[in-house]
Order: C-alpha cells, then structure tokens, then sequence
C-alpha cells in the first residue's frame, strides 16, 4: 500500500500472474476483472485497467499514459543520409492525411466504396464451406487502397498485399525475442517489402505534382500544399502510407469475420440487415451518405460485434511518471494494458453486457437503453484515423454479403474457428458457407 493519504496501489492478480497470462491472455483478462476490480496488477510494473472508466480514462488521458511511438513500419533510411522528416513535417502529414479520413471525406466518397462491397458476395462459391478471411481480406483491400490512390491503386493492389505478409510474419509469436537493432530475417523481408512499395509510390507522386492533377483521393489530400507551409517533403508523404495503407484492411478484416460469424448464428439478425439492404440502389456506383445512414439496423449490428468482438482487444500505454488512476496509484516507467473487451462488458455501461443485442444502438422504444463506452476504434488523441472509414466499408460490406446470401456453420464436430489474441482478437481459419438467398 502506498504512504498515509496516498492512494493505494492496484491489487495484485490472484493464481497465476504472467505465467497465465502468457498462456490464455483473454481468459485471464476476464477473471482479473472479476476477482480484483476495475485496475490490477499483472506484475510489478504492469497495471491491467479492465473496467470501461479507467480503460477510457487511459485513452484519453495521452500526457499521462502516452502512446509508445512503435510503427510498424519505421522511416527508411535514405540512400547516402538524405535527411529525414523532421517531428513538425510529421504533424503536417499526419493532419494532411486526417483531411482524407474524416466522416464527410468518407461520406463524400460512398459510391466509390460500395462497388467493391457489391461485389463481394459474387466471389463467394455458393454451397460450400471455404475458409473466408481470405477471400474478405482481399474485398477490403481492394476497396481500401483504392480509396488511398484512387486510379494507382490496381498497380499498388499486389504491394500492398506483400506489405501485409510482411506484418503477419514480424507478428508471429516467436520463442526468442531479438533486440531492436539485430537484423532478423522477418525485418529485413520488411524492410524489402517497405522500399518495393515505396519505389512504386515515388513516381506517382512526382506525377501528380508535376502535372498538377493532385487527386480527391487520401494522396490527393496530402499533396495539396498547406497555405502556411507550402507542400509536404516527398519523405513525410510516403513515410506515412505504407502504414495506413495496411491499416485500412488488416483491422476491418478481422471485425468482418466476427461479423460474418455472427450472420451465421443469427439468422433473424441477418434477414433485418438483408430486408434493408434490399432497398439499396441497384447501381451501387450510386449509392450516398444518405443511403449508407438509412442502413440504421446494418450499422448497429457492426457496432454490436465491434462491442462484444473488439479486433483490437488490448491497448498499451506508458505512464513515464507516477500518477493516479481509479483512485490507485501508477508507479512511474508503469505499462498500462487497457482492455477493451472487458471494458464492453462492464454491466455498469450496458445492460446484459454479454448478449448480443443490436437494438442497444438504436433510438427504438424497445431498445434495451442507451449504451455506454465504446472503445473499439480508441478514443482520444490516438483514436483509430480510419474509424468512419471502416464503419462505411464494414456496413456495406454485412449489408450485400446478407442480401445475396445465407451463411451457415459447417456442420459436424469441428469448430467453425480458432479464437486468436496474439496481434488481435480474430477468427483465425473461419470457415462458412453461403446459400443465395431466393
């Protein structure tokens, strides 16, 4: 405990500790947020915020508990030291690149996302059961770099999907972790993977600069030149892409195979979503932000698997002096993990937290009241960029996959899935089957 009139520290976890952790990190979560509160101890130097207050409290508190600075892809070093983006050019990409991923950018652009939801449920081989991360996987990535590059994007499609085989293998869990500065095999297949799309973007950006045709698209926002500023560095544009680039489907991924599953179990759900997908327009080139808010039950079944399925389950902070939290104190050079998954399911924020029910989200008189947080993109300073991104594609997508077709389980012994939380909360190998709908 701490000294007289000093908050105390968090309770330690109970049977276990790190070792528990290690083997089954979800199961653990959700007994420490049973036995020991809303704040505990996983071991000396790494406090758990499990409850919805503090893991928001967290989020939004960014001077206390800052953000680790770990890209997943870090600037390249340039051919004979070339100098880099300095912190301030940095800040002008970042705020460059927002202007392409806010809401009404996002709404702006709905007929251009919608074509490629459309057509998902085409390449769906009706009648048999086939592994569908894939196959969502490449959907999404389709529609998410065309929305970055526009009419670039089928040459940077291919780079785009070996930028995300390189995350998979720096992500696999590994018996040994190597220090930073050793060359491992997976960092350098990074690193080449990193230059080869990097390579294709120069000149593309060279070729809308000097043509003067910048693009309405993400590039097309980060090339305009700020009134105050002028232009960005060509480092500080194509620093930042390979990752976004990645992000816009690798996340969205794993929440459509949550809900796809939940399709699937839910067949009552999935006619209310197909009933309103029905009155779509047939030419999704179309399609507006009008329709897209008029899919008002679609967007609250995304919501509702997002709450009980966040792909982003844990979240991880610092907190480089000592603080408080939840009336506990943070030791300084303290890891602060924030749990989205149990954050969800603290019945203090919603009602029968475990139950899928996504009337939660709506204004009905039948819904079971106003939901609480919801921290499945973040939330504050470090909040997801993409989020109205994702929610577009995401509806869209739920919406045509339940109006062509039925999704089923496969029958027999074997499940359906692994549930994975190494680099997310996923559905790894998920497999299902769709029947077109008569």
């Amino acid at each position: 405990m701490g000294r007289i009139n000093e908050p105390p520290r968090p309770p330690r976890l109970p049977r276990g500790g790190y070792a528990a952790w290690s083997r089954d990190r979800l199961a653990l979560a959700c007994r420490g947020a049973a036995e020991c509160g809303d704040v505990w101890l996983l071991e000396p130097g790494v406090c758990v915020a499990t409850a919805a207050g503090p893991c928001e409290a967290v989020l939004r508190r960014a001077q206390d508990f800052p953000k680790a600075p770990s890209p997943l892809f870090p600037p390249l070093r340039r051919p004979g030291g070339g100098p880099a983006p300095t912190p301030e050019d940095r800040a002008r990409a970042h705020a460059a690149r927002m202007r392409g991923l806010r809401p009404h950018a996002v709404a702006a652009r709905i007929g251009e996302i919608a074509p490629q939801a459309a057509g998902f449920p085409g390449r769906w081989p009706p009648g048999q059961d086939i592994e569908v991360l894939p196959l969502v996987r490449h959907a999404l990535a389709e529609i998410g770099v065309r929305y970055l590059f526009s009419e670039d994007a089928p040459a940077l499609l291919p780079l785009a999907a070996q930028l995300f085989l390189a995350r998979e293998v720096l992500a696999r869990p590994a018996h040994w972790v190597w220090p930073r500065w050793i060359p491992t095999p997976a960092q350098r297949f990074r690193t080449r993977q990193q230059v080869a799309f990097t390579d294709a973007l120069r000149p593309v950006v060279d070729r809308r600069r000097s043509s003067g045709r910048l693009g309405e698209d993400m590039l097309g926002q980060m090339l305009r030149p700020s009134s105050r500023h002028g232009p960005l560095p060509p480092e500080a544009v194509l620093d930042t892409l390979p990752g976004i680039t990645v992000a816009t489907f690798e996340t969205p991924t794993r929440a459509a195979g949550w809900i796809l599953l939940h399709l699937a179990r839910h067949p009552g759900a999935a006619d209310r979503v197909a009933a309103e997908a029905d009155l779509l327009p047939a030419d999704p080139a179309t399609t507006t932000a009008a329709h897209l808010d008029g899919l008002r039950y679609t967007q609250a079944l995304v919501r509702e698997v997002l709450r009980l399925y966040p792909p982003s389950w844990l979240l991880t902070r610092r907190a480089p002096q000592r603080t408080r939290l939840a009336d506990y104190t943070v030791e300084a050079a303290s890891t602060v993990l924030v749990c989205p998954y149990t954050a969800h399911r603290d019945a203090r924020e919603y009602r029968e937290p475990d139950r899928f029910r996504p009337e939660r989200w709506l204004d009905d008189p039948g819904s079971p009241g106003e939901p609480g947080a919801f921290l499945s993109f973040g939330t504050g300073p470090h909040g997801c960029e993409g989020a109205a991104l994702a929610m577009a594609m995401l509806t869209l997508l739920t919406a045509h996959t339940a109006r062509h077709h039925r999704l089923s389980e496969p029958a027999g012994p074997e499940p359906s899935h692994q549930v994975t939380t190494f680099e997310g909360l996923a559905t790894a190998g998920l497999r299902l089957r769709a029947v077109p709908r008569g």
